[in-house]
């Protein structure tokens, strides 16, 4: 018999950082060992406070059974203090918050629980694949705005044609963004929140990235704004180097929580508790974070010196752990990566076609780009600025 996939797996292409991850294989079996800059998984250690009260769940919890769906008491009553203190606002642990598995599952997700067949949902282009494979997943059309580098990578939300915006239930914006290392201002955020209020489509924000910013000001998160029409995304991934954890959550409307909420509990499982006893005690460290975004900022510093050098745009982000860097004229994002992989320099970077969709009228905006993840050692680092300086494109 003949093994076919569903239209929806068809209708999607590969995962863009499974193919990063293909390069380095390909490397590494020449005998070469790249310089990754590929994936955005930090390398650093968890921090040791974190491992510490997870190695002390596993015997606290060790006849705790399932995980609650959407977190333990301890954990969303975690959250809540956490973003008192960081954003000053006040969201109720026990119906303005869910635990998620990591923010992929929930970026993923969400769309199961507004999208009919046929309804949009708008999203940037160059973003995180999973808000728009969801979106196919749910039978629904996704709509891409380009992130610009004339609109400081904030989408143009005048050029959103009408008769999108009507069809559409969501609206994804991602500050601090990834790929392009920007934060959102407040007025921004206040336009985007008036804008879903206007033609009825909720706001989804994802904020994985919002304590690794590099100015004096903290990122802004949209529930600083309001919490009404609006669910926002959190992750431990970045911010406390725990990719392997898997801990997130989503706060804002209970409305939408609500929904999400029964999508979450027909779909997976809750997080294991003792990863959440490490994830409050991460929230409740700010120690280890300025330490990771003060390596974060180093690593920016010198490779963004390094590609100057080289003759290439300035493209110092404000934020995340990402550069976003224009190539040179003329030269595609794919060439550019793989001038970039040849085995003297063999460094690994994204394509920005690879993360980017084409809107409809035909523009790629990551066409020209490729991302920087800054995830290698400083060393190693300082070992990939030397090859970059000395490069001629």
């Amino acid at each position: 018999m003949d093994i076919v996939a569903s239209k929806r797996v068809q209708s999607i292409g590969n995962y863009a950082f499974a193919e990063v991850d293909n390069q380095v294989k390909i490397l590494k079996s020449k005998g070469i060992e790249p310089i990754d800059f590929g994936v955005g998984d930090p390398t650093v250690p968890t921090p040791e406070i974190v491992r510490k009260a997870t190695q002390a769940g596993v015997d606290k919890r060790k006849s705790a059974g399932y995980p609650s769906y959407i977190g333990s008491q301890e954990y969303r009553a975690a959250i809540s203090a956490w973003m008192l203190r960081r954003f000053g606002v006040t969201v109720d642990a026990d119906n303005e918050i869910a635990s998620t598995v990591g923010s992929k599952e929930a970026v993923f997700n969400i769309a199961e629980g507004f999208i009919n067949p046929g309804d949009y949902a708008i999203m940037p282009t160059p973003g995180y694949p999973p808000a728009q494979r969801g979106t196919l997943f749910a039978e629904g059309v996704p709509y891409f705005y380009p992130l610009l580098p004339e609109n400081n990578f904030l989408p143009d939300l005048k050029s959103i044609p009408e008769h999108i915006a009507e069809k559409a239930k969501l609206m994804w914006i991602n500050y601090p963004n990834n790929p392009c290392g920007v934060s959102a201002p407040p007025a921004f955020l206040k336009e985007v929140v008036e804008y879903g209020l206007k033609h009825n489509i909720i706001i989804i924000s994802d904020e994985a990235y919002i304590d690794l910013y590099y100015g004096d000001e903290p990122a802004h998160s949209i529930l600083e704004v309001t919490k009404e029409n609006v669910a926002a995304i959190f992750s431990m991934s970045k911010r406390s180097a725990m990719t392997c954890y898997r801990a997130g959550w989503v706060a804002g409307d209970k409305r939408v929580l609500d929904i999400f909420k029964k999508v979450k509990t027909n779909i997976d499982s809750g997080t294991a508790t003792f990863i959440q006893d490490g994830a409050i005690a991460a929230l409740n460290d700010e120690a280890h974070v300025d330490a990771f975004r003060n390596e974060y900022r180093t690593k920016r510093d010198i490779m963004v010196d390094a590609l100057k050098a080289a003759g290439l745009p300035d493209c110092k982000p404000d934020s995340t752990i990402y550069i976003w860097q224009k190539g040179p004229e003329g030269m595609t994002s794919v060439e550019l990566a793989t001038r970039l992989l040849s085995p003297e320099i063999a460094i690994v970077t994204t394509p920005g076609t690879w993360i980017s969709d084409t809107t409809e009228d035909g523009l790629n905006p990551g066409e020209g780009y490729v991302r920087f993840a800054l995830v290698p050692t400083i060393e190693q680092t300082k070992e990939a600025a030397e090859k970059i300086r000395n490069l001629r494109l």
